[in-house]
């Protein structure tokens, strides 16, 4: 099951989104998490990275990460960007991150190396289109996620989106379909959301020939962001149940402005 967890961490999206700031050319971001697991077992982990803006339409990042579940544990180092092109209303953007690194799952060490990319483009003011493939590579499990999502502004102040994930190749087995609901407002700027769908590959017993289906995951989180002077504070909550095995994590992420110049976003 440990396994399933651990690359459950690949598939599911991040709550957290780092967008271009100009006023802010550096920001520093630090994350902490800690975790329930069914069987009076638990986990937890945490990440610190550099964020740096090359003007209010690139941005590049870089972090380090280790997280623990049960009886296993990874590190690994993460790169990410993003560059966005266009004029007000038609805007594409490109983004790509790289995550390598290792762990341990109790009797023997594994690789971890996740590979994404993909595109995004707003058409008007309130709908936009994403595209994304990620490429997993964790201990045995292996494949591509292609994901598409959909979004849109039913009012100036709230965001949906709904998203869906269909594995390619490999041994992902993953059919997964999300939405979520962003409302931006003063004080705090909340968000919610949740998945459903197949999370692990059908398994077939080559004795008996009898096949046990994948498992299937539900997922539910909700979340909150602050913007404070030259730093903003997300806290998220998630649950995820995994083929009746149940996971809680608390998350708090935190990201500050080197040099104190202008205000987070």
């Amino acid at each position: 099951m440990a396994r399933a967890w651990i690359a459950l961490a690949g598939v599911l999206s991040t709550p957290f989104a780092f967008s271009a700031d100009p006023a802010a050319q550096d920001r520093l971001s630090i994350t902490a998490n800690g975790s329930t697991l069914s069987g009076d077992h638990g986990g937890g982990g945490g990440s610190v990275g550099v964020l740096h803006n090359f003007n209010a339409d690139s941005l590049l990042g870089a972090e380090v990460e280790y997280e623990s579940i049960a009886n296993s544990h990874w590190t690994f180092g993460s790169l990410s960007g993003a560059t966005t092109h266009g004029t007000s209303g038609r805007r594409i953007s490109f983004f790509g991150e790289l995550h390598e690194g290792a762990g341990d799952i109790g009797d023997h060490a594994f690789h971890y190396s996740i590979i994404a990319g993909g595109v995004s483009g707003t058409f008007g003011s309130r709908f936009s289109v994403q595209l994304e493939d990620r490429q997993i590579d964790v201990d045995t499990t292996h494949g591509n996620l292609p994901k598409l999502t959909a979004s849109y502004f039913l009012t100036p102040a709230l965001e949906s989106s709904i998203a869906y994930a269909h594995s390619v190749g490999g041994n992902l087995g993953t059919k997964l379909l999300s939405v979520r609901i962003d409302r931006f407002a003063a004080p705090l700027n909340w968000f919610a959301g949740g998945a459903t769908g197949k999370a692990s590959p059908e398994v077939v017993n080559l004795k008996t020939g009898v096949a046990q289906p994948g498992q299937t995951l539900k997922e539910v989180y909700i979340g909150a962001s602050k913007s404070l002077a030259g730093a903003k504070l997300t806290l998220v909550a998630d649950f995820l149940d995994l083929g009746g095995i149940k996971r809680t994590t608390l998350t708090a992420n935190y990201i500050v402005e080197l040099g104190g110049r202008g205000r987070a976003r």
